[in-house]
C-alpha cells in the first residue's frame, strides 16, 4: 500500500510540473507574438509641420516634441485633428488644459 501511495503522489507531482511548464511556454509564445511595436516617427519633422503656422513656434515645437515622445504620434495638420492621435489629445497640464498643440 505504501508503494502505491508514493507512486500516485509522484505521478500527480509530475503532472503538475508538466502542466506548469506547458503553461509557461504558452505565455512566453503569446507575449512574443503580440509584441509588435510601431516604428518610431520622426518627431522633429512631424512637429515642424504641426507648428509651422504657430505664433510661438519654439514653444509649440517644445510641447509637441514632448507629447510626440510619449505618444509616438502627432495629429495631421496645424491644429485640431486630435481624433487621429487619442494619446496626444489626452495629455493635460496640471491645470487640466491640453498640453499638446
Amino acid at each position: 500500500m505504501a508503494i502505491s501511495k508514493a507512486l500516485i503522489a509522484s505521478l500527480l507531482l509530475s503532472l503538475l510540473v508538466l502542466h506548469l511548464v506547458e503553461a509557461d511556454q504558452m505565455v512566453s509564445t503569446n507575449a512574443e507574438s503580440s509584441y509588435n511595436p510601431s516604428p518610431k516617427i520622426d518627431c522633429g519633422d512631424a512637429c515642424n509641420a504641426r507648428c509651422q503656422s504657430s505664433s510661438r513656434p519654439n514653444l509649440c515645437k517644445r510641447a509637441c516634441g514632448s507629447c510626440c515622445g510619449q505618444c509616438n504620434c502627432v495629429p495631421p495638420g496645424t491644429a485640431g485633428n486630435y481624433e487621429a492621435c487619442p494619446c496626444y489629445a489626452a495629455l493635460t497640464t496640471h491645470g487640466g488644459r491640453r498640453k499638446c498643440p
